[in-house]
């Protein structure tokens, strides 16, 4: 491979991590970044492994974002979106699902306790109860 090409960054310069939100969580990035990258920089073990065209052909990186300060909620491509302090994504296509599943591990709903059961004992246990 080209020794000019291994030394291509992979991103931009920055000089700050911002803080962004994603699907309810606040995570610290690269600022100058497009939000894919941005992800990359969250998962660098899954997202380039990703099925991403990274030039808007492929929807595979598709989400929906509130920008700051904004009311509605937008469609947007994360290859294509630059990120902002404040910005909150909200929804993730499968494929940004999946290579971020390390972000969001599943939810652990605890059982509710079992009622307590009446003590079984086994007839061959037992022993026989003296007649009065």
């Amino acid at each position: 491979m080209d020794q000019e090409r291994l030394e291509i960054p992979l991103f931009r310069p920055y000089s700050k991590l911002i803080e962004i939100t994603v699907r309810g969580k606040k995570v610290q990035i690269p600022e100058n970044q497009i939000l894919l990258r941005a992800f990359q920089y969250l998962c660098p073990d899954t997202i380039p492994y990703g099925r991403y065209c990274w030039n808007e052909e492929c929807q595979y990186c598709r989400v929906s974002v509130r920008r700051p300060g904004a009311e509605k909620v937008t469609q947007a491509l994360s290859c294509k979106l630059m990120v902002e302090e404040g910005l909150d994504v909200q929804e993730l296509a499968d494929e940004l699902k999946w290579n971020l599943r390390r972000l969001f591990p599943p939810a652990t709903e605890e059982e509710p306790p079992c009622a307590e059961e009446p003590e079984v004992r086994s007839q061959e246990s037992e022993e026989p109860e003296p007649h009065a």
